[in-house]
């Protein structure tokens, strides 16, 4: 392969991609990975590393994390899934994404190696990520699990600390169907004398971290009991003030309902990062959360695209994260409020549904995946809910049908989908 281009295109067509094609990208088992990693001569162990699993909330605690340590001055590897416009945002140093030239050239140098071994998308791009991150000399790698934890294959390193943001149901088909089997795949990060942040728990998923965390000797911390966090208020102009602890008021850029959790998490976890990692500050944490989409690239968390009428997408995807943003919907003071929604088929559409506002005009769409549920059908499902409005067969016309009908005052809202808002981004709006 010469070009970006066409080094993407085998890729997405060589190796399976659980992002474009569900449960067919998915391999169990770290088999592969430590093939991978023997070859590249384990490249993971020349960085301290900062592990991220949980069901909602550890992009943004990942890369907010990312955004403090780089604020104090450390070289920051940052490992995150999916993206969004181009695969390169997975892979960033400072916030700046892998060059083209040298995805193209790890896919020329290894094909010989790694075509025999079939690995997973993910797979293939955690080895590069890992690479790349020694290639670049980093200090300290965020990395965040792509799927569950204890098979995901991130899991092969050792961390200076584990962060485990909360347990709801996502991927059931390949996690387990109770919040505890749930919660024991995502321990599975939990390493010997490692110490662990848990950001939310039920009754269920409780015992099954104490558990682990007795078992493996792990020092445990409990987010919801551990008084970081003090209140929470959302601004005008976006983002929220934090009453902490720590720091006293803290500005975070996030907007997110959802923010509030993430950042009582990170606030936790901070105290044990900073004991690892010493040049973390009063300074750098302000910094990280008041510039995170700066400072790493991050986009798609109650990202507001435009204003009269107001635009805003969020990449929330599962019941979980999804009650947040219908909560936040339903606060809007607006004439109209407009949603763009589309969900991909392994979703529980009904869940999702069962939550939005029904005084809301929707324009139900389609990914440009093959994983997208057809538009048509998802109307069907939402008016079962009293949800009314029309199909479109794709996320740009659905959001120019939403633009067309908004008066000055109305609220947008695009979202139901990671894919529905790269969709949307890719096209520039």
């Amino acid at each position: 392969m010469k070009t970006y281009k066409e080094t993407l295109d085998y890729l997405y067509t060589r190796v399976p991609m659980f992002q474009q094609v569900g449960s067919a990208g998915y391999k169990e088992g770290l088999d592969n990975t430590l093939l991978l990693d023997a070859h590249f001569g384990h490249p993971h162990r020349c960085y301290r590393t900062i592990h991220v699993a949980g069901t909602n909330g550890k992009g943004s605690c990942s890369h907010t994390l990312a955004a403090i340590l780089q604020s104090a001055g450390y070289r920051v590897g940052l490992y995150t899934s999916p993206h969004l416009v181009d695969f390169r945002e997975r892979i960033r140093v400072d916030g700046m994404p892998i060059t083209q030239e040298r995805v193209v050239e790890f896919v020329n140098a290894e094909r010989a190696f790694f075509e025999p071994l079939r690995p997973s998308f993910f797979e293939l791009t955690t080895a590069l990520a890992f690479t790349w991150f020694a290639e670049q000399k980093v200090d300290v790698a965020v990395v965040e699990v792509g799927l569950g934890g204890r098979l995901d294959c991130t899991n092969i390193i050792s961390p200076s600390l584990s962060i485990i943001t909360n347990i709801s149901f996502d991927h059931t088909q390949f996690l387990g169907d109770t919040l505890a089997k749930i919660a024991s795949e995502k321990a599975g990060i939990i390493k010997p004398s490692t110490p662990v942040v848990i950001g939310e728990t039920t009754p269920e998923t409780r015992p099954v971290f104490l558990r682990k965390a007795l078992d493996t000797g792990a020092p445990i911390r409990f987010a919801e009991e551990d008084g970081a966090l003090l209140s929470a208020s959302p601004l005008a102009e976006g983002g929220f003030l934090y009453v902490t602890a720590d720091y006293g008021e803290l500005r975070g850029e996030l907007g997110g309902y959802c923010q509030e959790k993430n950042t009582r998490t990170l606030l936790t976890a901070l105290r044990t990062v900073r004991e690892a990692f010493p040049r973390v500050d009063e300074r750098s944490v302000r910094e990280g959360f008041a510039r995170v989409c700066e400072l790493t690239g991050l986009q798609g968390r109650w990202q507001r695209l435009g204003s009269r009428p107001a635009v805003v997408c969020d990449t929330g995807h599962n019941v979980g994260g999804l009650r947040y943003i219908a909560e936040q919907l339903r606060r809007q003071t607006c004439r109209q409020l407009r949603i763009v929604f589309g969900m991909v088929s392994d979703k529980d559409a009904d869940g999702v549904l069962s939550l939005l506002p029904a005084d809301a005009v929707y324009y139900f769409t389609q990914a440009s995946v093959r994983r997208a549920r057809p538009s048509g059908e998802l109307r069907e499902l939402a008016s079962r809910h009293g949800l009314e409005g029309e199909a479109y067969p794709d996320v740009v016309s659905a959001f120019h049908a939403a633009m067309h009908d908004a008066s000055a005052d109305d609220f947008i809202f695009v979202g139901g989908s990671s894919f529905v808002v790269a969709d949307l981004l890719a096209a520039g709006k």
